[in-house]
């Protein structure tokens, strides 16, 4: 209706349109909340933003996932702390810092009836973390090793059988070195004959010498993109802390790419999938975790296009060739050899990045 056909007594027609109004706007917000109900909000790392892997799982269940990426476990943590409870649903997680979101109060115990727990490798249950006070609340999904990539080409895969070659002069300058602290410290824990599990204050002097002797052979140290780049253009010929997330990824590119596990052993990581305590939508959360833990979503997840993995679940549905990028059938023999990240106190922590530090700025 115009302005100037409305009278000036009609007080209450517009009462009666502002009621309208007001009724027809809640039910705007009640079907907007039931839209935002009905999704599913997703705090992941950026394998999970796969439309490949998404799609399927929205079509089958009606359902939009909303999905926010972010890196390292800090950072997720940070996001729910500027949240509102029951604003996420599910979230991946380093499977060692399950724990950490189990003493805040965020997680919900995972139902073990319901998930596929005998089909995943022994190795990455990791039960020592993902279990608390006898409770379930995350399970590994998908994980690989920091060990060492490299192209076959250019070195002798024999040579990679051993970190030795890491340190001796034959690949001088030919090498680069993945900048994280904790894996690229467990690998030289791993050269020096220690456990990354019982490492102390007494070891970072022989940890230090390890790896000074390292970066004294390598033309640089980068972040994941630089390293991995000068992998895959040649720059060097091999990549320490590099693995199957960065060659198999390639391999359709550079087929020469390939990692070892070699005998000394490697760094395993892996991440897992929890659901929150105050999600409103466990039911859904609790299918899309079944589904990444299917074969279908598992071979889905470890194929994605951010980052290529050993899916968790023996059973994954991957094709004959994505077996053999990913060493599938060699598994068990590497997990026998791989060990844990280091996951020191706070104060061996520190020392450690001090450690670190110091081999950034050795000449």
């Amino acid at each position: 209706m115009s302005a100037h056909s409305k009278s000036m007594n009609s007080l209450s027609l517009l009462k009666s349109h502002l009621h309208a109004a007001c009724a027809a706007a809640a039910l705007l917000l009640a079907a907007g909340s039931a839209v935002q109900a009905a999704d599913l909000n997703a705090l992941i790392w950026c394998d999970h933003a796969d439309p490949a892997l998404l799609q399927p799982f929205e079509e089958a269940n009606g359902v939009k996932v909303n999905v926010k990426e972010f890196e390292g476990t800090g950072a997720g943590l940070a996001i729910v702390e500027q949240s509102q409870p029951g604003d996420w649903d599910v979230m991946v997680i380093d499977s060692i810092d399950v724990p950490r979101g189990v003493e805040k109060g965020l997680f919900e115990p995972l139902p073990e009836d319901k998930l596929p727990l005998a089909d995943l490798f022994a190795q990455v249950k990791m039960d020592g973390s993902a279990m608390v006070g006898g409770k379930r609340y995350g399970i590994t999904e998908k994980f690989g090793y920091n060990t060492i990539g490299y192209n076959k080409t250019k070195v002798d895969p024999a040579d990679m059988q051993s970190m030795a070659a890491l340190t001796g002069d034959k690949y001088k300058g030919k090498v680069a070195i993945y900048d994280y602290y904790l894996p690229v410290i467990g690998m030289a824990a791993l050269a020096i004959g220690k456990k990354t599990a019982d490492l102390t204050e007494a070891d970072l002097p022989a940890l230090r010498d390890e790896l000074l002797k390292m970066k004294a052979k390598a033309k640089l140290v980068g972040e994941v993109t630089a390293s991995q780049t000068a992998l895959a253009t040649g720059e060097v010929d091999i990549l320490v802390g590099g693995g199957e997330w960065v060659t198999a990824g390639l391999a359709k590119e550079n087929p020469a790419l390939d990692f070892s596990i070699p005998k000394e052993g490697a760094v395993l990581w892996s991440q897992s999938l929890a659901m929150f305590k105050d999600s409103k939508n466990k039911d859904m959360a609790l299918k899309f975790i079944q589904y990444i833990m299917s074969p279908e979503g598992q071979a889905r997840l470890a194929t994605s296009s951010c980052y290529w993995g050993m899916p968790a679940n023996t059973k994954a549905a991957l094709t004959d060739d994505q077996k053999k990028v990913l060493r599938f059938d060699e598994q068990p023999g590497f997990l026998t050899r791989a060990q844990a990240y280091p996951a020191p106190n706070a104060d061996l922590d520190k020392k450690m990045q001090d450690m670190w530090t110091e081999m950034l700025q050795a000449k």
